[in-house]
């Protein structure tokens, strides 16, 4: 216990398999008390067809959240004990279920005796301790359905390292990885258009002296991500956000997300009251960006991109 002691929650899995394997351990001993022949690993598979009759493996794997081969694997071992037989047929014919046998069914009477003096003596525990164990496994069980422990761990490693991006103004001296981050995924995914080289090799002339806007995002101070606003000259549009590229090895730093949102601010700041992106649906990563920044699906307009095949806009009024 001293070691869960010193590593703290990051031992969760490794606390919650030395408390399992105790109680592995006690149950065993427990079934020996009682004069059972009986793997704890059993108690699962057999409970259910105690209780609920004859079923299939798929409906039992089902039922108490384990693989099939797992179900597979115990109901041949209660098979070898003498306890489970599976070559019954559904009522339909179609189907091969298992159930308990003569056999099965007399322990199962047996262990139910067992079960009542093991409720007793953990309803002791419950009583004795400050939390009670068994509603704070249901919690947890419910928190990791809603949300996985991966899921919430890459949250908080995004959270992390994006405090070390940083979103800053186009300089001369970021032109190339302007030029090589979206050339980086264009070529990888599609092909380098006519207009991808306007933009990309006169960033200046084509979107800034225009009226546009280019942003950076600076990990440890290397740029990784960019951004563009480009000046449309249409009445239903301020500008197109447009050259938005990350580096691979940016990935999960939640770059995108920060690019994002500081270019919708500065289209904000600048008066615009609805920009509009053109995208590519094989860019899955992208396209759930874009809906998670606000952007909605249009369709009709025409555009200079053969890779095109999708429109959205996002409209900046409260």
């Amino acid at each position: 216990m001293d070691l869960f002691e010193k590593t703290g929650k990051i031992a969760l899995g490794s606390r919650l398999r030395f408390m399992a394997s105790n109680i592995t351990e006690e149950a065993s001993k427990i079934y020996e008390l009682y004069d059972v022949d009986f793997s704890p690993k059993w108690f699962p598979v057999f409970f259910v067809l105690s209780e609920e009759g004859s079923k299939t493996i798929t409906e039992i794997a089902e039922e108490i959240g384990h693989s099939q081969p797992s179900v597979t694997k115990i109901i041949k071992e209660m098979i070898s004990a003498g306890l489970v037989k599976d070559n019954q047929k559904s009522d339909d014919k179609r189907r091969n279920i298992a159930g308990l046998t003569e056999k099965g069914i007399e322990l199962s009477a047996k262990i139910k005796v067992q079960c009542t003096d093991i409720d007793h003596a953990i309803d002791e525990m419950i009583s004795e301790a400050t939390h009670n164990l068994w509603e704070a496994l249901a919690e947890w069980e419910h928190l990791f359905e809603q949300k996985s422990l991966l899921a919430r761990v890459k949250d908080q490693k995004k959270a992390r390292e994006s405090k070390n991006v940083k979103v800053v103004e186009y300089e001369p001296k970021y032109k190339s990885a302007f030029r090589a981050l979206n050339e980086e995924w264009i070529s990888k995914y599609f092909e380098m258009e006519e207009a991808d080289y306007k933009a990309l090799d006169n960033p200046e002339e084509y979107i800034l002296n225009k009226g546009g806007k280019i942003l950076v995002a600076l990990y440890n101070e290397e740029p990784l991500g960019v951004c563009a606003l480009i000046k449309m000259e249409d009445p239903d549009y301020d500008f197109e956000l447009a050259k938005m590229a990350v580096s691979p090895k940016a990935q999960g730093k939640n770059i995108g997300w920060l690019l994002g949102q500081a270019i919708i601010k500065t289209a904000k700041e600048s008066g615009a009251s609805k920009i509009y992106l053109e995208s590519n649906t094989m860019l899955k990563p992208a396209i759930n960006l874009y809906y998670k920044l606000g952007f909605q699906k249009v369709s009709g307009r025409s555009t200079p991109y053969q890779r095109c095949n999708i429109q959205m806009e996002l409209s900046l009024k409260n």
